[in-house]
């Protein structure tokens, strides 16, 4: 750990498992306490925690619905009253796919809630607080279906479009206050948000051959949230094996 990382703070929402897991522990590998966000799953949690807590680093678990302004509010504000987080991770969503023709308004709602609301939710809270302080990352994690159609995911596909958006907004809105904003739009990845999909078909379209590793993803946000990344603001990181190339 180098001394200008000592006690920062890294938030990442959605870390009980999968990719914000991965995030959170490469984050405390390299310096970072962890606040980890999770809205049910506590034997992952605190599973995520055991590791993070054996790298040396600290790690509080924080149980809510990113979703849900008051919770967030209710959990993260008594914690901004003495610290701030140095990285926000916006890793929190999920899917719900099926055609739209078919698909119910709660599953349209339910998926572009915790992806868009809980941005807002989380940036909203911690953001005042990182502008005070003139620095700060906010890091969100968009998808692949963001940038190519996959049939079933235009609830999932919405949100990550919009959280690009509003990536790209923010980061002029906040950059001459030193708060960088980025994406990292992972492409198919191996954690249970792969489940039910035709693998064997996506993978014959994936240049590379493979899907990729949670660690593809957590090096590139471990780097945008390092003092080696300064100058990159607005920016979207397709990590996707080569699909669109």
């Amino acid at each position: 750990m180098t001394e200008n990382l000592k006690n920062r703070i890294a938030f990442v929402t959605g870390g009980s498992r999968g990719i914000g897991a991965d995030i959170a522990k490469t984050l405390a590998r390299d310096g970072f306490d962890i606040w980890l966000n999770y809205r049910s799953n506590d034997a992952e949690a605190r599973k995520t925690k055991e590791a993070i807590e054996k790298t040396g680093r600290q790690c509080l678990l924080l149980k809510f619905d990113v979703s849900n302004f008051k919770e967030t509010d209710e959990a993260v504000s008594p914690l901004l009253e003495t610290q701030t987080p140095y990285a926000v991770i916006n890793n929190a969503g999920f899917r719900r796919d099926t055609l739209l023709i078919w698909m119910k308004e709660d599953e349209w709602k339910d998926v572009i809630s915790v992806t868009l609301n809980g941005f807002f939710n989380i940036t909203k809270t911690v953001l005042p607080f990182m502008l005070r302080k003139r620095e700060g990352r906010i890091i969100n994690i968009a998808s692949a279906a963001a940038h190519f159609g996959v049939p079933g995911q235009s609830n999932y596909s919405a949100a990550k479009a919009g959280l690009i958006g509003a990536t790209k907004s923010l980061a002029v809105e906040v950059a001459k206050r030193n708060v960088l904003v980025n994406a990292v739009s992972p492409g198919f990845i191996g954690t249970e948000m792969l489940e039910g999909l035709p693998m064997e078909q996506i993978i014959k379209n994936i240049p590379l051959g493979r899907v990729g590793e949670a660690s593809d993803i957590s090096e590139l946000v471990a780097f945008l949230a390092s003092d080696k990344a300064p100058y990159i603001t607005g920016q979207v990181f397709q990590v996707n094996g080569g699909i669109g190339a």
